[in-house]
């Protein structure tokens, strides 16, 4: 038995150790709440590790590795020397104790912020232990904002973000608490009631583009659209994951610290922009190539108004979500991998489904998250001429070559004249650097194509994933309401400014000004030199402090206190 569970033990502490150095080259960060994710999304992850490392190799390592250790051990007769004496009951009682103790000291006392000694994130991060790390992020998932970030009064902050929202296109409904707002249309000219076919893209960094510098090519189709389209070319996303893009996208609110919306209990029924389609009369959809079971998609959009499209195996929806699903069966799908379907077959899906909208007379709302760009970086042989699984450039290019066979598709259907694409990233393929906040690595693209030409142009102005929508909405001179806290990019006084954010640090950023808020209530203000994307410390300015208190502190009041709906 003590061979037995010895063996499982070092087994499990080498495994981890090469499991801490892939996770690293991914996400530049010890385990961390993705790692939680992971353990819980086991089909996903252990496909996309089979199909992304030579697993067999590694499990033979690790058991060779294992049994050299084991071999030490029974070499120098550990167990026999170990156990040779018998210990009395006080000797196992105190040692029981002291490890009892330990244990709850370091539980209670000891976290895991306490290694972040050093400014730069890397050292920070070296300095701690992965397992140790794990439990930390499995423990602290939620974070109340009033526990661990600086605050102000709630009507202080209530009373700057009403200023900063308020213009002369919109109309508070109540005073106090709130944001709700109706939002008028000024402009006298009749509202469109165009179709929408949204696409959020799976890690599609600013820095993939040609537009942005790249010298790969592998986004020809992407880089044309920036002549052809509404181009925001500084534009930022408000995290790192999926549904941190997806929560920014929907509910047009500032990242709130710990997981995303889209994974917290209780947030069905808000206020998102599916409301506002379906005041229009809109039908909305939401589109994904894998199981929407993972990252708890599914029950949000599927509480959210959405009619969900997906590549379910067997997952159920909770019985209190009122929604349609339905599965894409195998004879819609050419190929697939460990994360879903190939972004020619989703998009193939979608087109499907709005040809049935059409041919009803219904406006649709398309909601498609693709897959492609994700490890393992496969996709349909001869696509492109980068080979399959080769890596990120393949990926990249194929998710660009995928959208471009959309588009020539959907340029054949009778929908097409009276269809906006909208296409922007989830967030970057990587957003870790040796910095607090790695500003670059925030930077996406973003695209409203077939409007009228005459409205194509670079927007330059600093915004963010959650003025997307509001620009969108203004743009089609709609009437509705408002719980957003983005902005139409095009008002006179529209002030620049992004909001990004990891499950732990909350950002402003102005200009080349950047305010983060820690947990343990720290603050730290940087000039950010784009140059070299380097972040350098500045003294503290109060009312640039007083403001980013403020975005976060509302976005997390209004959703804990249930009045975002």
């Amino acid at each position: 038995m003590i061979w037995f569970f010895t063996s499982l033990t070092i087994f499990i502490l080498v495994f981890t150790f090469f499991a801490e150095i892939t996770f690293w080259d991914e996400f530049k960060t010890r385990f961390n709440f993705i790692a939680v994710d992971y353990l819980i999304y086991t089909h996903e992850v252990v496909a996309n590790i089979q199909q992304s490392y030579p697993l067999p190799l590694l499990i033979i390592g690790v058991s060779l590795l294992t049994f050299l250790l084991l071999f030490l051990f029974y070499k120098q007769n550990a167990f026999k020397n170990t156990f040779s004496q018998t210990a009395t009951f006080k000797e196992r009682a105190i040692v029981l104790v002291i490890g009892l103790v330990s244990c709850l000291f370091f539980t209670t006392f000891i976290t895991n912020n306490h290694a972040e000694w050093s400014k730069n994130r890397y050292n920070a991060e070296i300095s701690k232990s992965g397992i140790y790390s794990f439990f930390a992020a499995f423990r602290n998932n939620q974070m109340v904002y009033n526990e661990f970030y600086t605050s102000v009064n709630d009507k202080l902050a209530f009373d700057i973000i009403r200023n900063k929202l308020s213009d002369k296109n919109s109309k508070y409904q109540s005073q106090g608490q709130s944001i709700h707002r109706t939002i008028t249309d000024t402009t006298n000219q009749v509202s469109s009631k165009k179709n929408v076919v949204f696409i959020l893209v799976e890690s599609l960094s600013g820095s993939f583009m040609k537009e942005f510098g790249n010298k790969e090519n592998i986004t020809p189709f992407l880089d044309s659209l920036t002549q052809k389209s509404i181009f925001f070319n500084n534009l930022y996303a408000t995290g790192t994951r999926t549904v941190r893009g997806m929560e920014a996208m929907t509910l047009c609110i500032p990242p709130t610290p710990g997981q995303s919306i889209v994974k917290r209990p209780e947030n069905q029924n808000l206020f998102t922009i599916s409301n506002v389609f379906k005041e229009k009369g809109y039908y909305s959809n939401f589109f994904y190539g894998g199981d929407g079971y993972f990252d708890n998609m599914n029950a949000y959009f599927g509480g959210n108004g959405f009619t969900i499209y997906d590549r379910g195996r067997g997952s159920v929806l909770s019985d209190k979500i009122k929604t349609v699903r339905h599965n894409i069966n195998d004879n819609e799908v050419t190929f697939e991998n460990a994360w879903g379907i190939c972004d020619e077959d989703i998009y193939s899906k979608m087109l499907k489904v709005a040809d049935e909208h059409y041919s009803k007379n219904k406006p649709f709302f398309n909601f498609v998250m693709t897959t492609s760009n994700h490890r393992p970086y496969t996709y349909p042989d001869n696509s492109i001429d980068i080979p399959s699984g080769t890596g990120r450039d393949g990926a990249v290019k194929y998710t660009d070559y995928a959208i471009k066979k959309m588009f020539e598709k959907a340029k054949n259907k009778p929908w097409f004249k009276n269809t906006v694409f909208i296409i922007i990233a989830d967030h970057c393929a990587s957003s870790a650097g040796k910095d607090e906040i790695d500003v670059a690595n925030y930077h996406i693209p973003a695209f409203i194509v077939n409007l009228p030409e005459t409205l194509n142009q670079k927007i330059d102005k600093q915004c963010s994933q959650i003025d997307i929508f509001p620009t969108f909405f203004a743009l089609q001179n709609w009437e509705y309401g408002s719980n957003f806290f983005g902005k139409n990019v095009f008002n006179t006084n529209f002030e620049e400014r992004a909001l990004v954010g990891t499950y732990r640090k909350l950002v402003l950023m102005k200009k080349d000004k950047v305010m983060i808020l820690s947990d343990q209530k720290k603050q730290a203000f940087y000039t950010w030199n784009k140059t070299d994307n380097s972040l350098k410390s500045i003294p503290i300015d109060k009312s640039f402090l007083k403001e980013t208190i403020s975005w976060y502190q509302t976005a997390d009041y209004l959703f804990v206190n249930k009045l975002l709906k």
